[in-house]
């Protein structure tokens, strides 16, 4: 397999996983593929994309950040 076909070459920098039931709600907030801890609202994940070096328009863009569970106006669990 080469880095190519790798499925962590292809994973983007931020990941934002599922809304968790809690109150508040919140999402836990992976960047470059370590937890670096979790979000009530997109606020914070536009922090920790900000100390990455993104933007807060690369929100929106799949190859930099993956949102899992609903996009980012999405905070409570389905």
């Amino acid at each position: 397999m080469t880095e190519r076909d790798s499925p962590r070459s292809m994973m983007p920098r931020l990941v934002v996983l599922a809304p968790q039931p809690a109150h508040p709600p919140f999402r836990v907030v992976e960047a470059d593929g370590q937890v670096v801890g979790q979000a009530t609202d997109v606020k914070e994940v536009v922090a920790v994309a900000l100390a990455l070096g993104l933007t807060a328009e690369d929100l929106d863009d799949p190859d930099k950040v993956l949102w899992v569970g609903g996009d980012q106006y999405s905070w409570t669990p389905r």
